[in-house]
């Protein structure tokens, strides 16, 4: 097969040398000298389109998305097939993490994906109707898995209250890998994705705070989780939905309890049963604990009245303390 004029061939042996070395050196997180072996290997073979694939999966690594794109763009002029290349998705990452709108739209359409309107439309693609999906937030950090709506095959909204210690708020939107690490399955059967955040695409001015419930019943619980989400914003009780994970059972197809209703042992949970809060929340699957630690996500000047509106509905059954604005 000739592609601009060359006839494609198999890899010399030094450029599979240098790319191997390079990708050892990637998994050590030493990205400038894979930087300088991946370069040397485009020079060998020009031609080949892994060449760029490698060089533009280095600078997604780095987010350097000028260069991703730049190089993702080389990759893809030279493919010998029409749809489904992997290449086309480093570009689509690019494009989104840019912003380039267009060239956002060919990506996904050029891989397979319906995109509604055509791919030279300038502003982003809306209306993918993608679906839930679960995103672990600072994999290389504490990483946290959370809920969100994927907006794009490239960014999600986050729709779970995440934990202080990932930086991230409820409301924002991430930039996430396309290969997922996981799966989550709840009781209705369906599973989800759990999808690696690459970086954070939009923050939310809407802050974290925690608090501490004392709520008789799962039903004072809820009546928190609707009046938050009534007014537009959110309460999570922390105490029932947060579990510690090992990376080996985070990264794996797992239960999950979102939608069930539902509390029950798990054997892969690491935290200390019958606990309230992050550290330990699961007990026996009756025992109903009023003591739960919730995060809000909600403007300072309307925190307090939705937890005193909450206590108002209910005196004899709710009471709140300890409000602290933690991210």
């Amino acid at each position: 097969m000739r592609i601009f004029g060359k006839v494609r061939h198999r890899p010399s042996a030094s450029w599979r040398q240098a790319t191997d070395r390079a990708f050892t050196l990637i998994g050590d997180g030493r990205y400038e000298d894979a930087g300088a072996l991946l370069t040397r290997a485009a020079d060998l073979e020009p031609w080949l389109s892994e060449s760029w694939f490698n060089l533009a999966l280095l600078h997604k690594f780095r987010h350097d998305w000028d260069q991703a794109r730049a190089a993702g763009l080389r990759a893809v002029a030279l493919l010998d097939r029409e749809t489904g290349a992997p290449d086309w998705w480093n570009v689509g990452i690019a494009a989104t993490a840019l912003q380039d709108w267009p060239l956002a739209r060919r990506a996904w359409q050029a891989y397979g994906l319906k995109v509604p309107g055509g791919p030279t439309e300038s502003g982003e693609p809306v209306g993918m109707e993608l679906g839930s999906a679960a995103v672990r937030l600072s994999p290389e950090g504490e990483a946290e898995v959370v809920w969100g709506r994927r907006l794009d095959p490239a960014r999600m909204e986050v729709l779970s209250i995440p934990l202080p210690s990932s930086g991230r708020r409820w409301g924002e939107v991430v930039l996430h890998d396309g290969v997922p690490h996981g799966e989550r399955v709840t009781a209705a059967g369906p599973s989800f994705p759990v999808f690696d955040e690459i970086e954070l695409w939009a923050p939310s001015p809407v802050p974290t705070w925690v608090v501490l419930l004392e709520a008789a019943t799962e039903a004072d619980r809820d009546a928190l989780e609707r009046l938050a989400a009534d007014a537009g914003f959110a309460a999570e009780d922390w105490s029932s939905s947060v579990r510690l994970l090992c990376r080996t059972c985070s990264e794996s197809r797992m239960p999950s309890d979102e939608g069930d209703g539902e509390q029950h042992l798990d054997p892969h949970d690491h935290s200390e049963p019958g606990h309230p809060g992050p550290l330990g929340h699961r007990t026996n699957g009756e025992l109903w604990v009023p003591e739960r630690e919730c995060g809000l996500a909600a403007p300072p000047g309307l925190v307090r009245g939705l937890l005193d509106g909450w206590v108002a509905d209910s005196p004899d059954s709710r009471e709140w303390r300890d409000l602290e604005e933690v991210c």
